[in-house]
């Protein structure tokens, strides 16, 4: 039996995210808006129907996903962040300076992870839980994994990410065309909604 949906929320604002700061292992908390909007989040959640839930061990993520109402979310190392190594904390205007063309899922990070290692890593992810059963699943994870994680889904390479963004405290999902993968829904932000 395979998966029908897997529904991913990219963790709510931290100060880093907000000044677009490249933060993997650095464990940073939600800021007050972030807070906020994970509650908000839960308020959308709270109509689906999951078979599993899963979040990323690093706090900002299980810090939405408690504050979105679900505390008993399965923490997945497998949903930690791209490992950025010596470009933790830079924006991306910084690391051009010495590296205009860069970006992650084309080169990785230095003393962090490959694009390779981040495939191999979400290629195990959706494998394991094709095998569990699980018919509905919802995440909670990071900008560049979840965006890795999507061109996985859908079998396409992952330099594909670079062309998906993905907000913070954002709803996507992961579902169907017919018999093919498809993003269903991507970058929804129910949180700007409200604002509105």
């Amino acid at each position: 039996m395979d998966i029908v949906s897997i529904t991913l929320v990219r963790h709510g604002t931290t100060e880093w995210s907000a000044q677009g700061r490249h933060t993997s292992t650095t464990d940073i908390v939600l800021t007050k808006d972030g807070t906020r909007e994970a509650r908000h989040m839960g308020l959308l959640l709270a109509h689906g129907r999951y078979d599993a839930v899963y979040s990323s061990p690093l706090r900002r993520a299980h810090d939405t996903a408690i504050l979105a109402g679900f505390p008993d979310a399965q923490l997945e190392n497998d949903l930690s962040e791209w490992r950025y190594g010596e470009y933790e904390g830079k924006t991306t205007a910084e690391i051009h300076q010495d590296h205009p063309l860069w970006t992650v899922f084309r080169y990785g990070s230095a003393h962090g992870e490959s694009p390779r290692q981040v495939i191999e890593r979400c290629d195990r992810l959706l494998a394991r839980w094709k095998q569990s059963g699980h018919r509905h699943i919802l995440c909670f994870s990071h900008g560049h994994l979840l965006r890795a994680l999507a061109t996985r889904w859908i079998g396409a390479d992952v330099l594909l990410a670079e062309h998906l963004n993905l907000d913070a405290c954002s709803l996507s999902r992961l579902g169907w065309e017919h018999r093919e993968r498809a993003l269903a829904l991507w970058n929804h932000l129910p949180c700007m909604e409200r604002k509105a």
